[in-house]
């Protein structure tokens, strides 16, 4: 059983994992890996960084490459991230959790849970047992299995 998600999310939640989302796009489809989007935002919306699956390197994940870019911050950092952060990682030693763990985010917004395709996925669960406030928009995880068909047709 997965925990529950905390808080609902707001306008501006809505905005900037939508942008995510659009992120995703720029990953070019591949049967090895699900195409994502993500970015980082301060606590007043301002985006600071953003990634997708495969911008310097087809084993880099979108929020491995958002987090890559994120400079010294005294704000508080959120991430918006179009599917859910990987627990398990085939293609490198640390997975994207881990990574969002070092990094201090505390707070993750997403719209899909990781499908049981490449691996058994437990991000959400892990960010919020360390603390990671974690909130989903299944409303727009349609949108990302349409942008990743290629992986998730029946």
């Amino acid at each position: 059983m997965s925990l529950p998600t905390t808080q609902r999310p707001t306008h501006t939640d809505r905005l900037l994992l939508t942008a995510a989302i659009d992120l995703s796009r720029l990953s070019p489809p591949a049967p090895t890996h699900y195409a994502v989007g993500a970015l980082l935002a301060d606590y007043t919306g301002a985006v600071l960084a953003t990634g997708y699956t495969g911008e310097t390197d087809p084993q880099v994940h979108a929020e491995e490459a958002a987090l890559a870019k994120l400079g010294p911050t005294d704000h508080s950092v959120a991430l918006y991230t179009s599917l859910e952060p990987c627990t398990v990682r085939k293609s490198r030693p640390t997975p994207c959790t881990e990574l969002i763990l070092a990094a201090g985010i505390t707070r993750v917004v997403l719209a899909l849970r990781e499908p049981l395709l490449f691996a058994d996925c437990h991000g959400v669960e892990t960010l919020m047992r360390h603390g990671v406030e974690v909130i989903e928009i299944p409303s727009l995880g349609n949108r990302v299995r349409d942008i990743n068909a290629h992986l998730l047709r029946p």
